[in-house]
């Protein structure tokens, strides 16, 4: 389970997402990027950060540590902007921060940084398991800290939440998208990447991060229902991308060889 920490003070908005996350600071003195609850995209953007974020901790990967963050709804009422007044009113409860890394620098391909190729294959790995578009030249969400790598935002990833249409047949698909990934072109094999890596995330692990949910993110839902069957619906779609042959090796396999 993550540690829980109360927000104390709203620092600063950050207006490069469409989210409109914050700098928090908490009772432990430390500053965290917390990504509220009450935002456009709804707690589901939540339990993606928390499910993209914590399989890719497990797979070795270097994710900030994520906490939830318990934000009184009157906390932003001293700021000047009326949105994030309204944003901060309508998150009250359990959001979701993430360990804010002073001095990180966005990732840039044009700064031609050094990329460990194992290390860049794990992370396309990674994105083609959780349906993450997020990871492009224009909006790579990486972070460049202390000489590694580190992910942020996978607020869009496992996109078939938003609607759980077909989630057996969505969960069977490739991912099209990885030919955009901003680190297929420094990547070793995926395929040996797939052979390393799989095995890490048993079902147990899934079923551990699932049921850590809070259940204030998990709202009713129309076709799948309640809490208890998001989390069999989160369970059961994991479960299925990761069931040999993975379906997006192949292709990223062949775009990679093509970058």
């Amino acid at each position: 389970m993550p540690r829980t920490v109360v927000a104390t003070r709203y620092v600063t908005p950050l207006r490069e997402g469409g989210s409109l996350p914050g700098v928090v600071e908490a009772d432990d003195d430390g500053l965290y990027v917390v990504k509220f609850r009450g935002a456009g995209q709804g707690p589901r953007a939540l339990v993606a950060e928390w499910l993209g974020g914590e399989l890719g901790r497990a797979i070795g990967l270097r994710v900030p540590e994520l906490v939830w963050a318990d934000l009184d709804p009157g906390l932003g009422d001293a700021e000047p902007d009326g949105e994030i007044q309204d944003l901060v009113r309508s998150s009250g409860g359990l959001n979701l921060g993430m360990d804010f890394l002073p001095g990180a620098l966005t990732f840039n391909r044009a700064a031609r940084p050094t990329v460990d190729q194992d290390e860049a294959a794990a992370i396309v790995w990674l994105d083609g398991l959780i349906t993450n578009p997020d990871r492009t030249v224009v909006n790579p969400n990486l972070l460049v800290w202390h000489g590694g790598l580190w992910l942020i935002d996978h607020g869009a990833a496992l996109y078939v939440h938003h609607a759980w249409r077909d989630p057996d047949e969505h969960a069977r698909r490739p991912f099209e998208r990885l030919r955009e990934h901003v680190l297929l072109p420094y990547a070793s094999s995926v395929a040996a990447a797939d052979a390393r890596l799989a095995d890490r995330l048993s079902s147990d692990l899934i079923a551990e991060l699932v049921a850590a949910i809070p259940e204030l993110w998990l709202p009713e839902d129309p076709l799948i229902g309640g809490a208890d069957a998001q989390r069999a619906a989160y369970r059961r779609y994991l479960s299925l991308r990761l069931t040999r042959p993975r379906p997006f090796i192949e292709e990223v396999e062949r775009a990679r060889l093509d970058a």
